[in-house]
């Protein structure tokens, strides 16, 4: 049995909408695909077709949207199951979810942040135990930008940690929902790098964001990345290294060539990660 693949190098996510120009994509442009199970179990036709020759010819790695890790009703047993199957039919090893929650007795179509409490920690440290136990996989969490938090008995630097701890999973690091919670929230995003557990931190995300007004910003994912955003990835590589990034992109799309010079982007300030002596400290 061939050995599950965790992503290394950098990433760009695999959406519909770049469909044809992925598949004829040279195989060097990038190290690996990102895709959401959610959106893809069961998908036949075209786009099946689509998905299988893609994963012939890249790596996955595979991002959730819809499990509700923090939501109040009880997990989709059913969806965790088939994501399983998804991950162990195209050879993937790593997968990742938000650390938020978005149904109760439907689907909310949106990333709501929980409460920085003790309890939150618990409820959703536990489901995440669970998730792991029915994948048989170890996952990492997503740091997600929020507007406004439900009630903040913690700060969300705390909150994030002590899930990390409770839970015994990885962290997703989203540089750029990093970058806009601490504008909105204004907090030193440099303080909140060096608070983080870097043995947790194992993959990270750059996208682009909406300035609003300076002190307001908007995650779109709709937009190139922002030179404060570049400059904060490069702070995390010399805090963590230079581990496996994926930039995101979901609407406004340019074309393919404007997205691979970002990734490599991506690949230029890894490489110069990795000549850095001691980039990385426990």
């Amino acid at each position: 049995m061939t050995t599950p693949y965790f992503p290394q190098g950098a990433g760009l996510g695999l959406r519909r909408a770049l469909l044809p120009e992925l598949l004829a994509m040279e195989a060097s442009s990038v190290d690996f695909l990102e895709c959401t199970p959610d959106n893809w179990i069961n998908v036949g036709g075209r786009h099946g077709d689509a998905l299988a020759r893609l994963a012939e010819r890249f790596p996955l790695a595979c991002h959730g949207l819809s499990l509700s890790l923090g939501g109040p009703a009880p997990l989709d047993l059913e969806l965790l199951r088939r994501t399983r199957q998804f991950l162990d039919q195209h050879n993937v090893a790593f997968f990742s979810e938000h650390l938020s929650y978005c149904s109760d007795d439907g689907q909310l179509y949106d990333l709501l942040p929980l409460p920085f409490t003790d309890e939150a920690v618990r409820h959703v440290a536990a489901r995440i135990r669970q998730t792991q136990d029915v994948l048989e996989r170890r996952i990492a969490v997503e740091n997600i930008s929020y507007y406004a938090a439900p009630y903040q008995a913690l700060d969300e630097i705390d909150f994030l940690c002590a899930v990390l701890e409770e839970a015994d999973c990885d962290l997703l690091l989203d540089v750029n929902n990093l970058f806009v919670n601490s504008i909105n929230h204004r907090y030193d995003a440099g303080e909140y790098l060096a608070a983080l557990p870097a043995e947790r931190v194992v993959y990270m995300h750059v996208a682009g964001h909406y300035d609003e007004a300076p002190d307001l910003k908007i995650d779109t994912h709709g937009a190139p990345v922002k030179k404060n955003v570049w400059t904060l990835l490069e702070q995390a590589y010399q805090r963590f290294g230079a581990l496996p990034t994926l930039l995101e992109r979901d609407f406004n799309f340019p074309p393919l060539t404007e997205l691979l010079t970002e990734v490599e982007q991506i690949r230029l300030r890894q490489q110069a990660a990795i000549r850095w002596p001691e980039v990385r400290h426990v």
